[in-house]
């Protein structure tokens, strides 16, 4: 793996939605680098400044965060962080089967779990005073609860999904993580054991105090 001493740059929120919690997607790509021991920079910007042309030409989405370094731009949280674990050890294993496996739960998180999880999230945080919520209810939590009792499964008595700690586990649990405030996660305390174990890693303890601090 190339390793070289460029220090990268990410873009984050000037005012996080989040209000520092870890949820807004800069906190991955803080945590991979905190994970693999690299130093990065974080340039700050604003909601009005997300829309505009110099931060487009980084983003064409207008969304954090956006990674440079040297004459490389990439954006997406997930292809950031994968391009890291390329760069550095220590987010994907050295073994080509296991390595194939770990960046399946990569996409997996990304695909699989994310979009149910942004769908049952903003529906229970966003809709309660909607008349259809408690219509919508039981439909909603079944689907939730569907993705998550195969995931509990698969995890069974694991400490990580896939041997150690991964790039797979660093997105999932980040993903997981948006579902603690409905409760619903109380029902599967290996997936809870899971994302307290990942919470208490000392890359994500320092990647959630830089973005706090912001």
């Amino acid at each position: 793996m190339k390793n070289n001493n460029s220090i990268p740059t990410i873009t984050a929120f000037k005012s996080s939605p989040d209000r520092g919690r870890g949820l807004a997607r800069d906190f991955r790509v803080r945590w991979a680098l905190e994970e693999v021991g690299q130093s990065y920079n974080v340039q700050l910007e604003t909601f009005e400044e997300l829309k505009k042309p110099p931060y487009l030409a980084l983003q064409p989405f207008g969304q954090i965060p956006a990674y440079k370094e040297n004459d490389l731009v990439l954006f997406e949280s997930g292809a950031i962080i994968f391009h890291i674990a390329e760069k550095h050890s220590g987010l994907l294993p050295a073994e080509e089967n296991a390595r194939a496996r770990a960046i399946a739960w990569m996409f997996c998180a990304l695909n699989t779990v994310e979009m149910p999880v942004v769908e049952f999230s903003t529906f229970f945080f966003f809709e309660k005073d909607k008349s259809w919520y408690n219509d919508r209810l039981p439909l909603a939590e079944e689907r939730i609860h569907s993705m998550l009792k195969k995931l509990s499964t698969q995890l069974g008595s694991s400490d990580w999904l896939e041997g150690d700690f991964s790039a797979g586990d660093l997105l999932m649990v980040t993903v997981l993580r948006r579902l603690e405030s409905s409760g619903v996660l109380k029902s599967y305390q290996n997936i809870c054991g899971y994302i307290f174990r990942a919470e208490a890693r000392p890359a994500y303890q320092r990647a959630f105090a830089a973005q706090l601090a912001v």
